[in-house]
């Protein structure tokens, strides 16, 4: 793993020969001189002509243009230049001439100045606030054992196969209800009602706070009722103004629930996020959040506190109101922060769907959990503790003297057949079911919801989306006949390797067409269905020959992008105008920017002709020992698992529920130290260097494996912890003291650093590394003393932010940028913004 070199060599050559083959064009007053000069630096030329086009004339690319941004800012002569000024204006003459217009433009949204004075706990409230969580976490699991142990006791009791059913469908309607109704209580009992206020992070108030939010979030409920009635009356139950005929899709579940209102017939679609909470500057900060009658909130859309719509208003896809934002009724608005737009995103026809129909259908749910998968959990669980004689009742003995061979052999069988029976017989479901299905969903027809077309949809649509087998064959050729055999209409897909990456999502498979040649990075949601409060309509998604589209992006069906185009990273797809060929789209509302740049196909050589036959061959036949990898890695976890609940069973007759309780913890624990020894041991436990290859370069190869063994999503369990900072730290992450992380996600976590006093909200990204086309990409990442990172913000690599500095909900942060000290960003693309209308707050508690 030896670092490239990654100097901006060829940029720099291109631009001297490009100048010195032109007319150089002078400066007509001192901004387009000190950009030129500036320019000029970064280029490591003489001088530029002000009317050089930065990308075609001069050879500059995104990282290039970046360094010149920062360069800019730092000038006290000079207005501030963002990203996309330089997209939009890519010439030293336009741009001086659009600085000189934004001087005079309106204050834009941006997250508040933050309260020096009023920070975080310190060192013993941190630890304090550490061990009551730890408490809380063994109490609340040793409670849920004890019941579930005594439970199990009296379904398995020799009474008959009937009348042991019988038992299951009434403990298991307890269990059920008792864990669905008991965070509706403690959120009652502990907090009341929500109000709008500050909580000082690790208070005791904050572990109040944390405590209600885990269970609202922890609930079985939830896992059974997003995209039903149920769900809305779940949310009332909190707390929650919602109206009538309100349909929610969104599995993010809205905290602060009394300081949310919903009114009657609106729609929230899929992974859009309205929490009532943010955390910023060591605080975490409640707030109201309006949604009038009506109303459509639409895919990966982000609701900051103090935001809101009104009635018949809309908020389009990949969007975001940030604090004080407000869409008049009627209107509709897009783009992060939202902005006023000519878009019509609700394009479904309503259908009769009255109130027996949503009675029914939540009714159906119920007593399909009550009368089928809760007696079948507690048959799977009595086969595998009957099913190997006294394997349990011998554990212990066996353990202290483990020389008989039955028993470990009967415990190899057991992780064997849970784990590569389960992976053979999950695909053989996923590839035969949803096909059968798949004709009771006519394409275009409007269909009413909580209805059996209604339940076939989402049926389809949970069972295809299984992230095993994506995880699995994602970031290989293998992928493409793994989505083939869905139904991805992949029939002249131009194979790469990494045609698609591991997270791809989809509504039907059997709508999504992806063209010849294009690749597509992580994140990716295809949105095959359209939704009123009423109804839904299955529609066929297309994405164009040739494309490459980054990390997040919700492409709609009504995509209006062709061939051959660049789509970045959290881009929002635009739905209307005339189809976009042969360029690229950056940012939300999206714009125009070039499709490649000279420095981008440095590697094309090696993916033409023979030398790409052979470079895929090798890659596939390396990918197949990464699958083979993964594969072993999963089953020796599985195997231990296996070990430790035979354990818990050996000892339960001696030890009762608490042997089930410390067997858990345990197994929570040995999960984290596995994998954490699995991450790190890949790398031989060393640092990861910024690099520059071509993806059929061996080192991608092998940082594509890096990927598959990370640590699994066991880490967001201890989200809002101050053990999510000490698993960050074993991991590599550089980071400082009294962090506050509510669930911030990094991908190379050696390439990352993080200041003292950071906080990092929910859904936020730092992602070192891109996969542009042929081209990956990777660097160092630094985020200051004191930052805050926003709901669902998104840093990309090379990024510096200074200490104090603000990156707002749903931005993101662009590769190179370089965000100086205590200023305020925001946007998507981001860029600095001055301060304007804010959540008023009254003082923390």
């Amino acid at each position: 793993m030896t670092t490239e070199k990654t100097a901006e060599a060829p940029a720099a050559d291109t631009a001297q020969s490009a100048i010195s083959q032109s007319f150089q064009v002078a400066s007509k007053n001192s901004v387009e001189q000190a950009l030129a000069e500036a320019l000029a630096e970064i280029l490591s030329v003489d001088r530029v002509s002000v009317d050089d086009h930065f990308f075609d004339d001069l050879g500059a690319d995104s990282m290039v243009m970046a360094r010149f941004c920062a360069r800019v800012r730092k000038r006290s002569d000079l207005p501030s230049v963002s990203m996309k000024d330089i997209y939009a204006t890519p010439t030293i003459r336009k741009l001086a001439a659009a600085l000189g217009e934004s001087e005079q433009s309106p204050a834009e949204p941006s997250p508040p100045e933050p309260d020096d004075t009023q920070g975080a706990c310190g060192k013993f409230a941190y630890i304090l606030c550490g061990t009551l969580q730890f408490l809380l976490f063994v109490a609340y699991m040793s409670l849920t054992s004890f019941i579930t142990a005594r439970s199990y006791d009296w379904v398995s009791a020799d009474v008959g196969i009937l009348r042991e059913y019988l038992r299951s469908v009434v403990v298991g309607g307890v269990l059920f209800l008792t864990t669905a109704i008991l965070p509706i209580i403690m959120k009652w009992v502990l907090i009341g009602r929500w109000k709008q206020q500050e909580i000082r992070v690790w208070s005791l108030a904050y572990v109040r706070f944390w405590f209600v939010k885990s269970l609202i979030r922890a609930n079985p409920l939830v896992l059974v009722c997003i995209g039903s009635p149920l769900y809305v009356f779940y949310l009332r139950a909190l707390g929650a103004k919602v109206g009538k005929r309100v349909a929610i899709f969104s599995r993010s579940v809205p905290v602060c629930t009394d300081l949310l209102t919903i009114g009657e017939g609106t729609v929230i679609r899929k992974e859009a996020v309205f929490p009532g909470y943010r955390a910023h500057a060591g605080r975490i900060q409640t707030g109201p959040i309006t949604i009038g009658k009506n109303a459509f909130v639409g895919e990966k859309t982000v609701l900051d506190i103090g935001s809101s719509l009104g009635d018949e208003s809309q908020i389009g896809h990949a969007s975001s109101l940030h604090s004080g934002q407000a869409v008049p009724d009627g209107e509709h608005w897009h783009g992060s922060p939202a902005q006023p737009a000519d878009v019509d995103y609700q394009v479904v026809e309503p259908a009769r769907c009255g109130l027996l129909r949503r009675i029914c259908y939540s009714t159906w749910q119920l007593v399909s959990v009550l009368v089928l998968w809760v007696p079948l959990g507690f048959a799977g669980v009595n086969i595998i503790l009957t099913g190997i004689p006294k394997l349990g009742e011998n554990f212990s003995q066996e353990l202290l003297h483990p020389t008989g061979w039955a028993f470990w052999r009967e415990v190899l069988v057991l992780s064997t057949m849970l784990y590569f029976g389960a992976a053979l017989f999950g695909i053989v479901f996923v590839y035969t079911v949803p096909r059968l299905l798949r004709y009771g969903i006519k394409p275009g027809a409007v269909y009413p919801l909580y209805g059996i077309r209604y339940s076939i949809h989402r049926t389809i649509a949970r069972i295809t989306n299984l992230k095993f087998y994506m995880y699995l064959f994602g970031d290989s050729s293998y992928i493409v006949h793994y989505l083939q055999g869905l139904g991805f209409k992949l029939s002249r897909a131009e194979q790469t390797g990494s045609n698609f990456g591991m997270t791809v999502v989809h509504e039907s498979p059997y709508l999504t067409t992806v063209g010849r040649g294009t690749m597509v990075a992580d994140g990716l949601s295809v949105i095959n269905a359209d939704y009123s409060s009423t109804s839904f309509r299955a529609s066929p998604t297309s994405i164009g020959p040739h494309n490459f589209l980054g990390n997040n992006i919700a492409y709609p069906s009504q995509g209006r992008t062709g061939a051959n185009c660049l789509l970045a990273t959290k881009v929002m797809v635009p739905i209307d105008g005339k189809i976009r060929e042969g360029v690229g789209l950056l940012g939300s509302p999206s714009f125009e920017i070039p499709r490649s740049v000279e420095r981008d196909g440095r590697f094309d050589h090696m993916a033409k002709g023979e030398e790409l036959r052979r470079n895929l061959s090798a890659k596939n036949r390396y990918n197949l020992r990464t699958v083979a990898v993964v594969m072993l890695v999963r089953w020796v976890y599985i195997f231990a698992v296996v070990l430790l609940a035979m354990a818990a069973a050996g000892n339960y007759q001696a030890f009762g529920a608490e042997a089930i309780a410390v067997q858990l913890i345990i197994m929570l624990l040995f999960s984290m130290v596995y994998f954490v020894l699995v991450e790190r041991g890949i790398a031989r436990f060393r640092r990861l260097q910024p690099r520059i290859c071509s993806i059929y370069d061996p080192y991608f190869w092998w940082h594509e494996r890096y990927w598959k063994l990370v640590l699994p999503g066991i880490d967001k369990m201890l989200a809002g912890t101050p053990f999510k900072n000490i698993l960050s730290r074993v991991l590599g992450v550089r980071i400082g003291k009294r962090v506050f992380d509510d669930g911030c996600a990094m991908t190379e976590k050696t390439l990352t650093t993080i200041g003292d006093g950071c906080t990092l909200n929910a859904g936020s990204v730092i992602q070192c590394h891109s996969q542009e086309d042929g081209t990956f990409k990777s660097d160092r990442t630094a985020i200051g003393a004191g930052c805050t990172l926003g709901v669902g913000a998104f840093v990309h690599y090379g990024v510096t932010m200074g200490d104090g500095s603000v990156l707002g909900a749903d931005a993101f942060l662009m590769k190179g940028e370089d965000v100086p000290e205590r200023a305020r960003w925001a946007g998507n693309p981001a860029r600095e913004m001055r301060m304007s209308s804010s959540v008023s707050l009254p003082s923390p508690q």
